[in-house]
C-alpha cells in the first residue's frame, strides 16, 4: 500500500481527483481536516494555522526570525506524519510532499488545468462571478509560490519534485485517477519495514518539534533535531541552561524517546547555551 500526495493550484481539480482516488482504493483523503486536528492537539486556532500555511509571509517575517509560521508547520507536520504511519492514505493539502520529505516513497502527484477550467471551478466552488474568480486565483497562487519560497527555499512548480504531472485539459478524473491508482502496486512506491521505522522517525522528530513549539520556554528556539530508531540527538542555542534542561525534560518525558543526546549543556558563547 501507498502515501499519495495532490499538490495544485487554486482551483485545478485536485480535491476532485483525491476524492476518487480515494473511493477506487478505499484510501483516507486527508487535507483540511490535518489542520483541524492540529488546531485541536496544540491548542491554537485553525484561522491561525490556515494563515500559516496560505498567507504570503509578511516583509517583518523575512527580514526577521519570526518563526511562528515555523512553529505551526510543525503541527501540521506531526499530525500529518501521525496519518502517515498507516499509510493508504491521499493527502491533498499544502505541501505534502515537502512534509513528508524523502524517507518514505510518496507517490508525488503534481496536477495542472488550463485558467479557463481553474475559473470553472472557482466559481462552482466559491460561488462568484468569473471577474472575482481570475484576481482570487492568481492571488492565492503568489502567496503558495512565495511561502514555499520562504519555508523550502524551492519553486513548488518545479516538475523535478513530483513523480508525475497530470494535465486535466487533457485528460479526465477518471482517466488521471486510474493512472496514479496504477503506481500504487509498483515496487518503488512500497512501504517496507524499514522505510515504516523511517515513517516513525520522522513521526517522532516532528512530535518533538510541535512539542517543543507548543512550550512557552521553547517556542522561539529553531533547532536541529535527530531521530535513529527512537534515539534523539538536539543541537542549537539556547539562553540559558534552564531553557537547555527544559528542553531535556520536555523531550525525555515522551514515551517514544529511547534515549536523548543534548551534548554539552554548560558550553555558553555570547550568552547561548549550546545543547
Amino acid at each position: 500500500m501507498s502515501i499519495i500526495t495532490i499538490s495544485r493550484g487554486t482551483f485545478t481539480g485536485g480535491e476532485k481527483l483525491a476524492r476518487c482516488l480515494a473511493g477506487k482504493l478505499g484510501y483516507k483523503a486527508i487535507s483540511r481536516e490535518i489542520l483541524v486536528e492540529a488546531a485541536g492537539n496544540y491548542g491554537i486556532s485553525e484561522q491561525q494555522l490556515t494563515a500559516a500555511m496560505e498567507s504570503k509571509p509578511a516583509l517583518k517575517e523575512r527580514l526577521s526570525l519570526n518563526i511562528d509560521r515555523f512553529r505551526y508547520l510543525s503541527f501540521i507536520q506531526a499530525t500529518l506524519c501521525d496519518q502517515a504511519k498507516n499509510d493508504n492514505i491521499v493527502y491533498y493539502g499544502h505541501a505534502g510532499h515537502l512534509l513528508l520529505r524523502d524517507v518514505c516513497p510518496v507517490i508525488r502527484v503534481k496536477v495542472i488545468a488550463d485558467m479557463e477550467q481553474r475559473i470553472l471551478f472557482a466559481m462552482e466552488h466559491n460561488r462568484i462571478s468569473r471577474e472575482k474568480a481570475l484576481p482570487y486565483i492568481k492571488k492565492m497562487d503568489k502567496y503558495r509560490t512565495q511561502w514555499t519560497r520562504f519555508l523550502y527555499d524551492i519553486d513548488w512548480q518545479d516538475p523535478s519534485l513530483y513523480d508525475i504531472v497530470i494535465n486535466l485539459k487533457d485528460v479526465s478524473i477518471d482517466t488521471a485517477c486510474e493512472i496514479i491508482a496504477s503506481m500504487t502496486t509498483a515496487p518503488e512506491f512500497q512501504l517496507t519495514e524499514t522505510i515504516k521505522k523511517a515513517i516513525a522517525d520522522l513521526t517522532l522528530e516532528s512530535k518533538i518539534k510541535a512539542k517543543l513549539a507548543s512550550d512557552d520556554t521553547t517556542k522561539d528556539y529553531l533547532l536541529t533535531i535527530m531521530v535513529k530508531q527512537g534515539n534523539v540527538r538536539i543541537s542549537g542555542r539556547v539562553r540559558n541552561a534552564d531553557h537547555a534542561s527544559r528542553i531535556k525534560t520536555l523531550v525525555e518525558e515522551m514515551p517514544e524517546v529511547k534515549t536523548m543526546d543534548c551534548g554539552c549543556v554548560n558550553y555558553y558563547i555570547n550568552d547561548d547555551v549550546i545543547l
